[in-house]
């Protein structure tokens, strides 16, 4: 009985991906697209990611006295790109694939244009939806959060990130698309460097925002389909349009 169990609830998740692939194929019906069934990460215990906090901490003379027998932060390590994980990781631009890859099991897909279909949008906020985009010989981290910007209302952000320098982010153009009955929902712009906080890039709202009602305008059961088109471009633009 249990190894029937084991294999009936194997059967069901099959099933369940392959309902959730068919759904983003319907939603976008470009030939070849790859799609990407996200499940989102969720946690009641967020904290800042620790760049931002450092930040603060700084702006306010917080930060706690030096002794001699602490070692000097490197500059030029990388905090971990998931904060609602609270992982406490950081290492150099090189290794932050395989830590997010290893450590944090998110998936990679390969391809110019791709399909990000993330799970599960009514759960509560904070909410984090992330997979990798291995593209033009680089790879992007594309973010999708729910986040309470003002309390009681839930916003949908979406950014792309560059696991680069930020003079190597500009050398790209990303493109998020929303397509569903009739409707398209298009934000353009370049991407930020992981060098740069996810949260400051959420809090200046440099990215795709969606509040509750539009993102319910384009999910299905639940479900958001995304568009992810990268192309390269020395274009310094950000534009939404209807």
């Amino acid at each position: 009985m249990l190894f029937f169990t084991q294999c009936f609830g194997a059967v069901l998740d099959l099933i369940h991906l392959r309902f959730q692939h068919y759904k983003a194929k319907r939603v976008f019906s470009a030939a070849g697209q790859l799609v990407c069934v996200v499940n989102p990460t969720h946690s009641l215990k967020y904290v800042p990611a620790r760049c931002a906090a450092a930040q603060a901490s700084a702006e306010q003379g917080l930060l706690p006295p030096c002794h001699h027998h602490e070692a000097v932060h490197d500059p030029q390590l990388v905090p971990c790109a998931c904060p609602l994980f609270s992982c406490p990781w950081e290492g150099h631009l090189e290794v932050v694939v395989s830590h997010l890859r290893q450590t944090h099991r998110i998936s990679i897909l390969q391809g110019a244009e791709i399909v990000f279909l993330a799970t599960d949008m009514h759960l509560p906020a904070p909410t984090d939806w992330i997979i990798m985009h291995s593209c033009l010989g680089h790879q992007f981290l594309l973010v999708l959060r729910k986040q309470e910007k003002y309390e009681g209302h839930p916003q949908f952000f979406a950014t792309m990130m560059l696991i680069g320098t930020p003079s190597q982010a500009n050398n790209f153009t990303y493109r998020l698309e929303l397509n569903r009955n009739q409707r398209r929902l298009k934000w353009e712009a370049t991407p930020r460097s992981v060098l740069e906080c996810v949260d400051s890039v959420i809090s200046d709202g440099d990215c795709l925002v969606l509040n509750t009602s539009l993102a319910q305008l384009f999910s299905d059961n639940g479900s958001l389909a995304i568009g992810i088109a990268i192309t390269t471009s020395k274009v310094h633009s950000a534009e939404a349009e209807m």
